[in-house]
């Protein structure tokens, strides 16, 4: 059976880089889970679907081929035979994705997306409900955090970086914070610490304190 390091934390906090480190020493595959709900949120926009509407929502998630390939240390996706790219990281996505992630059709089928993958081999799969609804099992869990002020300046980076900057420092704390909330008191799979997960507070931590963290912190037969 394939191995699983699960990641779970609010935006911001570190899961993406981390994990594909991570992934890339052990020879695992980086899986973005968040990008599967941009995808679907993405797909909304694009068919004109009422992100407000959950039933409308669940109707057309079900319907949303996704396509999942193992390629260049990563689980890679491919809507209608392309890569979504930055189409999936633009903030009127930030805006809409937590809508479409409360409802319980869209994570079900997330969910089974992820588990299946593991028959690709061993994984590191980031996400805000890994360690909780998705591999609650695994023996390697870990949950990311960071101020809402470190957070919040990672990503507008990141953002800069990807040449999709538009928001000012302030307010992409603000947008954070907003999907925090969503995230954390959604009915479904809520994003919280799971019992007997490892919490790492990455706020006064360099990406290779982080790692090295999660790396210790592995079965030893993992490493």
């Amino acid at each position: 059976m394939a191995n699983v390091i699960a990641v779970d934390g609010p935006s911001g906090a570190g899961k993406s880089s981390v994990s594909r480190i991570v992934g890339e020493k052990l020879g695992y595959l980086h899986v973005d889970s968040g990008a599967l709900y941009r995808i679907m949120t993405w797909q909304c926009l694009e068919e004109k679907v009422d992100t407000s509407d959950p039933a409308a929502i669940a109707a057309f998630a079900a319907n949303v081929a996704i396509e999942c390939r193992p390629e260049g240390g990563r689980i890679a996706y491919y809507v209608k035979g392309e890569q979504p790219g930055n189409r999936i990281r633009t903030p009127e996505i930030n805006a809409h994705a937590s809508q479409v992630a409360t409802v319980k059709e869209v994570r079900d089928r997330i969910t089974a997306l992820l588990r299946d993958m593991t028959r690709y081999g061993n994984l590191v799969v980031e996400g805000r409900d890994i360690t909780t609804a998705v591999f609650p099992d695994s023996p390697a869990r870990f949950y990311l955090t960071a101020s809402a002020e470190a957070r919040a300046r990672r990503r507008q980076k990141e953002e800069v970086e990807k040449g999709i900057a538009n928001q000012s420092a302030e307010d992409v704390k603000k947008s954070l914070l907003a999907r925090d909330a969503i995230d954390s008191t959604r009915k479904y799979a809520p994003l919280k610490k799971a019992d007997g997960a490892l919490e790492i507070d990455s706020s006064d931590l360099t990406l290779e304190q982080v790692v090295e963290t999660v790396m210790n912190a592995l079965p030893t037969e993992w490493r």
